[in-house]
């Protein structure tokens, strides 16, 4: 079974997206610790195995995160399930969560299920919108957060998710000081190594996606983060 706590490089690929053989071959190739597939609209069953199937014919983890029931089915090796804490909608928080035990409870091998503890940080993306998400955080919010994730709930990831907006590395720190178990994942932004290495120095792993489909070239170059970790 693959470590999770050991990744520090995730390429998360939208199945609501088109990407080219060649490319995903770069990336899949690439040395990153692992594939995540996962989006925010247009996120069918048809269109994750479609992607599912191109990515397993390489060597490496591959993840479902779950942004709604009807994408989740048997395959991958870890699903990822997000409770977006600062959504004002429980839906996020556990309702999606509710319907997906109802249907699939008896058969989940829960070995495989990673619950990700979600704080959406960009008021303009997607997922904020659609999660109803209360982005106006303070420092003082990250730290009770990162807190609350840690101690009270004690998830085993908190997910600092800027998407598609490069983040605040002030707020990045912040989480990183209040955790002792869990582990961070930063997404948001990331186009380039300069990014990748400063904000790994507080995220346990990184998340890159949207560059993948804007320049492969840099997106393939911010895997070179593990390496500077390794020195």
């Amino acid at each position: 079974m693959y470590d999770i706590t050991k990744w520090q490089h995730i390429f998360k690929l939208d199945p609501a997206k088109e990407i080219s053989d060649d490319d995903l071959e770069a990336v899949c190739m690439s040395n990153t610790d692992a594939i995540m597939i996962g989006g925010t609209d247009n996120v069918t069953e048809d269109n994750v195995i479609h992607l599912m199937s191109r990515v397993r014919r390489y060597p490496l983890p591959l993840v479902l995160e779950i942004s709604n029931v009807e994408s989740v089915m048997p395959g991958f090796d870890f699903y990822f399930v997000p409770t977006v804490l600062n959504s004002t909608n429980v839906t996020y928080h556990n309702g999606i969560l509710l319907e997906a035990m109802k249907q699939f409870g008896h058969v989940i091998d829960f070995d495989e299920v990673v619950f990700e503890g979600y704080v959406v940080m960009n008021e303009e993306s997607k997922v904020a919108t659609k999660t109803e998400a209360n982005t106006e955080l303070s420092l003082d919010d990250i730290e009770a957060y990162a807190r609350m994730i840690n101690n009270m709930y004690k998830l085993p990831v908190m997910y600092l998710e800027y998407s598609g907006t490069y983040g605040d590395v002030e707020e990045v720190k912040m989480a990183s000081e209040m955790l002792t178990e869990t582990q961070l994942f930063y997404g948001g932004g990331i186009s380039s190594l300069e990014k990748a290495r400063e904000m790994a120095e507080f995220a346990d792993t990184i998340i890159v996606g949207d560059i993948i489909y804007k320049d492969v070239k840099k997106a393939l170059k911010t895997v070179k983060v593990k390496e500077s970790r390794h020195k």
